[in-house]
């Protein structure tokens, strides 16, 4: 063997493991690692298949719309109505049929329909006044959460909807949204294999599509991108709407897995969709990220909720110890990311 042929190896296997180092998701998945690690040593009843089946329902809603936040934020854009969505469509569905009577399938379709115009709102406005999404999107989520308050008492005298079993053809959904499997000794809920599903296509559009070419493109270079013929318009405004169309199935699932639905759903939970898009690998700035990063990170946020019951701590130092883990796991990626730059 040639002291050249020695050279090329060298040179390929660097570029191997840089490839990987540069991944956006290897960070987020190191801290799934540890994380699982963790608390699977300190407690009893997380590594079993009831505490398993409890973090992965947690984790798989918060996982939904946190790889759709991802798609919109490595095109460039927020979504701080995401939260109140999935309590609205909700709510759509259960006044429909508990106060209207309405067939539950077209209270479904309505719900779908009511999202994805709030969706096809926000990007419109965005794209054609050029105000940042971030305040569009807040200003959406303060009118999304006024309705959930007021309309829903204004209609039905209380701030839930309650009865949804009693609905007729309820059972139907419920089997599509809101049923299980037992696995092992523990419960595998539907919305597990919709988290799997949704992440898989997302990432199969992201990495093999030309859709997913434009998304990182006009989030990495909006101006270019529409030079060099990228549909910026109806990218964007498709990213705003899909979503609010995540944030149609998520409460769907949280309806039909409780039968219930509050006026607060969802509220406050944009923020953590953010945050598990950034630990995943996304960047702010846009044009960077992956959706199975963001499913990392939502698994994280997950097993870190679930795991702090398990081990008997003060829940009052919750939100402490997910911010740390958060961050550490956002220290990793930039680690991560810096080193791989710094191996080329």
């Amino acid at each position: 063997m040639t002291t050249a042929s020695v050279a090329d190896e060298r040179v390929a296997k660097t570029s191997t493991l840089t490839k990987l180092l540069k991944r956006p998701e290897i960070g987020a998945l190191v801290a799934v690692i540890v994380i699982f690690s963790f608390f699977a040593l300190t407690t009893s009843a997380f590594a079993t298949s009831s505490g398993a089946s409890t973090w992965l329902r947690s984790a798989s809603t918060i996982g939904i719309m946190a790889v759709a936040v991802a798609l919109l934020m490595i095109g460039g854009e927020f979504d701080l109505s995401a939260g109140a969505m999935t309590g609205f469509t909700g709510l759509a569905v259960g006044i429909l049929c508990t106060e209207y009577g309405l067939n539950i399938w077209a209270a479904i379709l309505v719900s779908l329909a009511l999202a994805l115009a709030v969706g096809f709102f926000n990007g419109v406005i965005v794209m054609r006044t050029g105000l940042p999404s971030f305040i569009v999107t807040l200003g959406t989520f303060f009118v999304l959460q006024g309705i959930n308050l007021a309309l829903t008492k204004a209609l039905t005298g209380q701030v839930a909807i309650q009865g949804m079993a009693q609905v007729p053809f309820y059972d139907q959904p419920k089997a599509v949204f809101g049923s299980s499997v037992d696995i092992a000794g523990g419960a595998v809920f539907a919305s597990v294999w919709w988290w799997l599903a949704i992440t898989a296509v997302a990432t199969w559009v992201l990495l093999r599509t030309r859709v997913g070419n434009w998304i990182f493109a006009v989030g990495g270079a909006q101006v270019s991108a529409r030079q060099v013929g990228v549909p910026v318009f109806k990218t964007k405004v498709g990213l705003f709407m899909t979503t609010a169309g995540a944030g149609w199935l998520v409460g769907m699932l949280l309806l039909f897995t409780t039968s219930t639905v509050q006026s607060n759903t969802g509220v406050g939970q944009e923020f953590i969709y953010i945050i598990c898009a950034v630990v995943g690998g996304c960047l702010l700035t846009g044009g960077y990220g992956s959706a199975i990063g963001a499913a990392f990170g939502a698994l994280i946020y997950g097993m870190a909720n679930q795991g702090i019951v398990y081990s008997g701590w003060d829940n009052n130092w919750l939100r402490a110890f997910l911010g740390i883990m958060l961050l550490g796991a956002v220290l990793l990626n930039e680690w991560v990311r810096k080193r791989a730059e710094l191996s080329r």
